[in-house]
C-alpha cells in the first residue's frame, strides 16, 4: 500500500507550506498532496481553507485578495515560531519541489466552495509547463471540475474525492469519467468500495494517521493512503509486510 504525505508531511511542519513539502520529498514515500485555490489576480496557490485565517496571521478569503497581499502574512508561526515567516506558496513553487523526485503529486482543486472559473486550465498550464502531467493527480470533491480535467488534459489523472460514496460508485466514476476513487477512511471497507475496486477502480483512501485505521486497509486492494504521518504509516506497512512475508 502507497503513502501520500498529507498537506506535505502535516504532523511536524506547517501543512502546505515548503517546510512541509521539502520534509515529505525526503522520505522513501510515493506521493503528496496538497490543495489550491485561486487569487484576485489569477495566480494558483496553495493552501487548504477559502481563508487564512486558521494557518496564518491574517484574516480574509484568498479569492479577495492578491498574491502579494497574501505574502504579507506569515503562515508558519501559527504552527510553531520555528517557522515564522513562511509565505503562501505557488502551485509552481510547490510542484519544483517534486519535479526531480520519484512522488506522484496529488493537486486538490478546492472550488467545492467557491466557483474559481479557469482553475482547472491554470493548473494544467502549470503542469504542462514543468513537464509533470505523468507525475501528478488532480481531485477535487467539486466533480463537475474533475469531469473538465478529463476533457481538457485526458492523459492526466483524475480523481474523484468524496466523503460518503453513492451505492454503485463504479458506474458515477465512468460517468464523470475518473480514473480514480478518493475516499474518506469509513467509506473505504463498505460495500460500493469494496465492489468498485473488485471492478479495477484505483481507490485511495484519507485521512488515515493511526496503525489501527490502516491495519483495516492491509489486503483490500485500497492502493495508497493519505496521512498527515508519513514516517510512521512507512513504519507501520513495512513492519506489517514483514510479518505476513514471514
Amino acid at each position: 500500500m502507497k503513502i501520500y504525505a498529507h498537506r506535505g508531511y502535516s504532523a511536524k511542519y506547517p501543512e502546505n507550506t515548503l517546510a512541509a513539502f521539502q520534509a515529505a520529498a525526503d522520505l522513501p514515500i510515493d506521493g503528496v498532496e496538497f490543495d489550491v485555490h485561486l487569487t484576485k489576480d489569477g495566480q494558483v496557490v496553495v493552501i487548504h481553507d477559502e481563508s487564512i485565517n486558521r494557518t496564518s496571521n491574517g484574516v480574509g478569503y484568498v479569492k479577495d485578495m492578491t498574491l502579494p497581499e497574501l505574502r504579507e502574512f506569515d503562515y508558519g508561526s501559527w504552527f510553531d515560531e520555528e517557522f515564522a515567516g513562511a509565505e503562501i506558496p505557488t502551485l509552481a513553487e510547490a510542484l519544483e519541489v517534486f519535479r526531480a523526485t520519484n512522488l506522484r503529486v496529488n493537486i486538490e482543486l478546492k472550488s467545492d466552495i467557491f466557483a474559481y472559473p479557469g482553475l482547472e486550465e491554470l493548473v494544467i498550464q502549470e503542469v504542462e509547463a514543468l513537464e509533470m502531467t505523468d507525475q501528478v493527480v488532480i481531485s477535487s470533491f467539486d466533480h463537475e471540475a474533475v469531469a473538465r480535467i478529463a476533457r481538457l488534459a485526458p492523459n492526466v489523472e483524475n480523481a474523484a474525492l468524496f466523503v460518503n460514496t453513492v451505492l454503485d460508485v463504479a458506474s458515477y466514476q465512468e460517468k464523470i469519467p475518473a480514473k480514480a476513487l478518493h475516499v474518506f477512511l469509513p467509506s473505504a471497507v463498505r460495500q460500493p468500495v469494496r465492489e468498485a475496486i473488485e471492478k479495477g477502480s484505483i481507490v485511495r483512501v484519507w485521512t488515515v494517521n493511526e496503525e489501527e485505521h490502516a491495519a483495516l486497509l492491509i489486503g483490500t486492494g485500497v492502493e495508497a493512503l493519505f496521512t498527515d504521518e508519513p514516517e510512521k504509516m512507512l513504519a507501520f506497512i513495512k513492519h506489517t509486510s514483514v510479518q505476513v512475508e514471514g
